[in-house]
């Protein structure tokens, strides 16, 4: 585990045509601020949509107990058997999906 050192939590106020503190050590420089009189924020439909995929994935377990318990049974029984050409078909279609 890697630990962060040298990062100090204190909390900073964000607005309109204010300077963020900065750390010991770092050059000073201006924050960039919005224009004046818009302060109106744009959701797009694929933010709107990635959001909701969010919320229905924290709604499903992180662990599919079944599936573990199936992959148990089947290793503990001899019948688990590993598919090299399977796994790197599906690493190299990810890279595939990955770089595209």
């Amino acid at each position: 585990m890697t630990k962060i050192t040298g990062y100090q939590n204190q909390p900073i106020q964000l607005g309109v045509d204010k300077k963020v503190p900065r750390s010991e050590g770092a050059a000073p420089s201006a924050v960039p601020t919005a224009p004046a009189g818009n302060s109106a924020v744009n959701i797009t439909n694929q933010a709107k949509q990635l959001a909701g995929l969010e919320q229905a994935l924290q709604s499903l377990p992180a662990i599919d107990e079944l599936r573990v318990d199936e992959i148990r049974s089947a290793i503990q029984d001899g019948r688990y058997q590993v598919n090299p050409e399977r796994i790197a078909d599906k690493l190299l279609r990810l890279e595939l999906e990955l770089s595209a």
